[in-house]
């Protein structure tokens, strides 16, 4: 009998009682994000095989002292039992945390600070603790102040074009920040106006001054191992032209398609237009400026990479993202770019790119998170392929195969993509360094599993 639910951001199974501190971390993953359940005697492929009923007491009230003392702020779980059929399992239940971050008291803050990506739980980095130390102040990514800068490093003429706005005398200047303000571009603090990151970020003469890492390296690369760069380009200035620079460029290094139509000439590029543009733009409004580093595209003969720092900012999985669920982690820069025409409803670019793809019967895009990044991956239509059919990336056929198989060795790697034995081996160990696949045991024994806790 299988249980109801998956495995996700707010469901985890055990099959057995797990170690005290596995139980613990586990629970402040949920707490640190959108809370959740752990549920003791499923199977990770969601077979009931119950906890042995004469130890149901003694292990929820063991559970409930465990989590509270080990657990910094305190977390109080709601744990409890439930009967299906003829099995009874356990459920550790807890909520958002409103004090956040979580933390296991053994290890403190720095190392003991768990978060949930996707269906495991991973340890939190230091970007990821402060956008948690945000979230319990209240604070909203894009709206938090720039005291590095003033109102003079903002283009007001661009302010203005996209406001429909004049500033001209004091009062009009005046009457114009709480618009700004309003908007989450500004913020007043002792009678001193700042910038705020979406403000800086939408508007600045110079963004990099201020956000140093906000900008898209592009690059293209010649095969599939990104050994030999074609070219490359990097997209700065405001959010609003990195995008148009960033779509543009991708736009004139792909191969296009030409037939007439009467008078007029049909121009096709060989992934859908509108697909590139959701994800570069997704990739834009919804990383996290935290983190030190650039957003990347990076494009290869059989696939385009939009690489975007931060994980999912909601409870999302990523065999739901057509699903049309959006989580804001910047509300000012996605209402912004909405303004701007740039962006249609919220939560419809997964959507968008996964029918533009089934529309053109190409093979299906893949999003993966890791830790703090999501990557995109757009297969290309092949030039030199039978039947028209895109070529498959192998980190996409790995991860397609470890959907289907618990567990696989470098003889199924080899088996799957044709390879030798070496290049089976190093493409496992580059999906291990990125933090996509773990490996276990030594030797010929060694197998390979997607990445979890």
């Amino acid at each position: 009998m299988k249980h109801l639910e998956q495995e996700s951001s707010t469901v985890e199974f055990k099959q057995e009682v797990p170690a005290n501190h596995q139980i613990c971390k586990s629970i402040i993953g949920f707490c640190n994000q959108h809370g959740g359940k752990l549920v003791l005697g499923v199977a990770d492929d969601g077979t009931i095989v119950g906890i042995p009923e004469g130890e149901i007491n003694e292990l929820m009230t063991k559970v409930g002292q465990t989590i509270y003392d080990s657990c910094h702020p305190p977390i109080l779980p709601f744990v409890y039992s439930q009967r299906i059929q003829d099995k009874v399992i356990v459920i550790i239940e807890v909520s958002a945390g409103l004090y956040k971050p979580y933390f296991l008291k053994s290890k403190g803050m720095a190392k003991g600070t768990y978060v949930r990506l996707g269906p495991s739980t991973v340890i939190a980095n230091a970007e990821m603790i402060q956008e948690l130390q945000m979230q319990a102040q209240g604070h909203v990514a894009d709206q938090s102040a720039i005291y590095t800068a003033s109102v003079d490093d903002l283009d007001i003429e661009a302010v203005n074009t996209l406001f429909d706005n004049n500033v001209k005398g004091k009062q009009e200047k005046e009457a114009s920040y709480e618009i700004l303000k309003g908007y989450g571009l500004l913020i007043e603090e002792h009678k001193q106006w700042y910038p705020t990151v979406a403000g800086i970020l939408l508007f600045a003469k110079q963004p990099q001054q201020f956000i140093s890492e906000s900008f898209i390296i592009c690059s293209h690369f010649s095969g599939v191992d990104g050994r030999e760069v074609i070219a490359t380009r990097d997209c700065e200035g405001t959010l609003f032209q990195q995008f148009t620079d960033a779509y543009t460029w991708v736009l004139g290094r792909i191969n296009r398609s030409f037939t007439i139509k009467g008078a007029k000439r049909d121009e096709q590029y060989e992934i859908p237009e509108v697909a590139i543009r959701e994800v570069i733009i997704n990739a834009i409004v919804h990383r996290s400026y935290q983190y030190k580093s650039p957003s990347k595209i990076a494009i290869y003969d059989d696939r385009i990479e939009i690489f975007s720092p931060g994980n999912f900012p909601g409870p999302l999985r990523t065999d739901q993202l057509e699903y049309g669920f959006t989580y804001m982690r910047n509300p000012t820069i996605c209402k912004l770019f909405r303004k701007k025409g740039l962006m249609e409803k919220l939560g419809s670019g997964f959507t968008i790119l996964f029918e533009s793809y089934r529309k053109h019967k190409l093979l299906e895009p893949m999003v993966v998170e890791g830790t703090g990044y999501v990557k995109c991956i757009l297969p290309r239509r092949g030039t030199q392929l039978e039947k028209g059919a895109a070529v498959e990336s192998r980190e996409a056929k790995i991860l397609r195969l470890l959907t289907r198989a618990t567990e696989i060795e470098t003889n199924d790697v080899e088996k799957l993509l044709g390879v030798s034995k070496p290049t089976a081996v190093r493409a496992l160990s580059k999906m291990v360094s990125e933090g996509l696949i773990e490996r276990i045991g030594k030797g010929p024994a060694t197998r390979y599993r997607m990445k979890k806790n």
